[in-house]
């Protein structure tokens, strides 16, 4: 279901264009997060052996324990997990 946004301003044909290329930066940073999160979990899942979506299924469940280099693959999980659905949340968003 979409929603609406009201932003109030004296001037819109001007503030479009600021706003629609502000999206469009916030767009690449968040594609460049998610490239460099990526990465990051590329590294642990050739250090252990296990790619990060069955590691983050035994990490859920328990089966393995909690060691620092562990929680701090599952907070890289987690942060991949945030920078999509805030890119998500941009592809969706039209400006008219």
């Amino acid at each position: 279901m979409f929603q609406q946004i009201t932003i109030s301003t004296q001037n819109a044909e001007k503030f479009k264009p600021l706003l629609r290329s502000a999206l469009v930066r916030e767009a690449r940073l968040l594609d460049f997060s998610i490239q460099r999160t990526m990465e990051a979990l590329k590294v642990y899942e050739e250090r252990y052996g296990l790619n990060s979506s069955e590691f983050e299924r035994q990490f859920k469940a328990r089966e393995i324990e909690e060691t620092l280099d562990y929680l701090d693959w599952w907070m890289e999980i987690e942060a991949l997990h945030h920078l999509e659905e805030q890119r998500h949340s941009l592809e969706d968003a039209r400006l008219d």
